[in-house]
């Protein structure tokens, strides 16, 4: 797998008032200007096959959208994805 193509891999899961960012892939992801619906999420780093929980508001609904850091430090496109 290249590094450009774990950020499609990242899934989410959410539980109450946390959302968990999976990341499966052996890189580092970045992930900044993350929105569920109309709400803000913060940015955040996810570790090779790790996870990360970010709070979330009850009304944050939907589908999330995001963006990450690409290694040259550069934004790349913005990505939707489905909470579980």
């Amino acid at each position: 797998m290249a590094p450009e193509e774990a950020p499609a891999m990242l899934r989410f899961r959410r539980s109450g008032s946390k959302l968990t960012l999976i990341n499966p892939t052996p890189y580092f992801i970045t992930v900044t200007n993350m929105k569920a619906g109309n709400s803000n999420l913060p940015n955040t780093m996810v570790p090779p096959k790790g996870e990360v929980s970010v709070d979330i508001t009850h009304a944050a609904t939907g589908d999330i959208s995001f963006q990450t850091i690409n290694d040259y430090g550069a934004l790349t496109p913005r990505i939707k994805a489905t909470m579980q």
